[in-house]
């Protein structure tokens, strides 16, 4: 440090320990010293009681909308059919996710609101185990909202048969929580 370069501890801005943090190496957990990517072990973590919430949007037109209110969509009801299609994809996220766990799953809730041009689909996942449900939650959304567009996908095409209008889009995580369960 130069005598020009007299801050100390209690005179760093806020920022500079942030800055200082992203500018280091991140560990990768899913590699290995070789660079070969691995499963991360969870084994010595505790149980813990886990919740995850996704959500995500698809847009569609506002007759699509009022067909599949009406439950006029030829294929079927659409709600009930991407609800199936939710929980499905958060049962067998592992299948799907490279180095994801097999967990336990003990509920998954799923809530879509219908507005006039859009569907939002929103998922809440649930385990006691000892790693977190975010990718299972979000596999319920993205699969659930495709299943939407499966199922309506008729009444959305253009002339050309494209689907100039429809779109999936907000796919986030909302919240996560764990509870340390004390044995």
């Amino acid at each position: 440090m130069t005598s020009d370069d007299t801050t100390d501890e209690t005179t760093r801005e806020p920022y500079e320990d942030a800055r200082e943090a992203a500018t280091e190496e991140p560990e990768l957990t899913h590699v290995d010293d070789a660079g070969d990517v691995q499963m991360v072990d969870v084994g010595a973590k505790p149980d813990t009681s886990r919740r995850a919430v996704a959500r995500g949007t698809i847009h569609l037109s506002p007759s699509t909308i009022d067909a599949i209110s009406a439950n006029e969509i030829g294929k079927g009801d659409v709600l009930a059919t991407a609800r199936v299609g939710a929980v499905q994809a958060v049962k067998h996220t592992w299948e799907t996710i490279p180095m994801c766990h097999q967990i336990p799953i003990t509920n998954v809730d799923t809530d879509f609101a219908v507005d006039d041009d859009r569907v939002t689909l929103t998922v809440a996942v649930e385990t006691t185990g000892k790693t977190g449900c975010e990718m299972e939650a979000l596999e319920g959304v993205t699969t659930g909202l495709n299943v939407v567009w499966d199922m309506v996908k008729a009444a959305e095409k253009d002339e050309e048969g494209q689907y100039p209008g429809t779109k999936i889009d907000g796919v986030e995580v909302v919240s996560k929580e764990k509870t340390r369960l004390d044995n």
